[in-house]
């Protein structure tokens, strides 16, 4: 069962290569790592470039000024069986890789707790999930996301489920895990297999307060609906034509 481990960059440089050198050691020699590049202007490219293993698959000079559309394009490139969701800035725990492939003998879907640390690697939460107060659940995701997607790991099955991404959708991890609570086996491990490392120039703040409006925040909540719901009568026609 081959691995492909998907991540989005852009002006990674700071913390990139200790990322990928704890994810490479948990890959073996069929596995790869698809990387799609929004266009960094730091040294992301020449990092990525300098490890010299074919394994990693660059997707260059992408022009989506946009993590989501970023990701999706990661996530269409991959030829794995098994897809992991990795942060350009975060550390993959030594047995981060071999404990969700257990759990995927059973779930089409796992998502693993994580530590908090700093840009330093310094202790800020234990446990992501308490933080979070991350659980299962459609409507109570709908409301608050518990699809964190550094600590994500599913099926092929779930990743041609959530493919294409729609319009208008404001996170990646959300919309997957969205699908995944509609048509998928779930497991929440209570291991944390990461360090989640919060910073500055983090994509995704959640550590912080939101900046979006009471208005924005009910309209990422009807994006998602509506493309929930266009992609359930999508599968509906397919099936009725058969």
């Amino acid at each position: 069962m081959s691995i492909s481990v998907c991540i989005a960059t852009y002006n990674g440089e700071n913390y990139l290569k200790e990322q990928i050198d704890s994810i490479l050691m948990q890959l073996g020699e069929e596995d790869e790592i698809v990387i799609s590049d929004d266009s960094s202007t730091d040294k992301t490219i020449e990092i990525l470039e300098s490890f010299h293993d074919k394994r990693i698959v660059l997707l260059k000079e992408q022009t989506f000024h946009s993590h989501v559309y970023n990701f999706e394009h990661a996530l269409k490139h991959a030829k794995g069986d098994t897809i992991f969701l990795a942060d350009q800035d975060d550390i993959w725990l030594p047995h981060k890789v071999s404990h969700m492939l257990a759990l995927l003998q059973e779930y089409d879907l796992v998502l693993s707790d994580a530590k908090m640390v700093n840009d330093l690697k310094e202790p800020i939460c234990d446990s992501f999930f308490t933080f979070n107060h991350s659980k299962r659940g459609f409507f109570k995701n709908l409301y608050k996301n518990s699809y964190l997607g550094c600590c994500m790991a599913f099926n092929r099955k779930l990743l041609e489920i959530t493919l294409p991404f729609p319009k208008h959708i404001n996170m990646h991890d959300w919309w997957i895990g969205m699908n995944a609570e509609l048509y998928s086996s779930i497991i929440f491990t209570e291991d944390p297999l990461i360090l989640y490392r919060r910073h500055e120039d983090a994509l995704t703040p959640v550590d912080r307060q939101s900046s979006n409006t009471f208005w924005q925040k009910i309209g990422f909540r009807l994006a998602m609906i509506r493309g929930l719901l266009l992609r359930y009568l999508q599968h509906l026609f397919s099936k009725e034509k058969r």
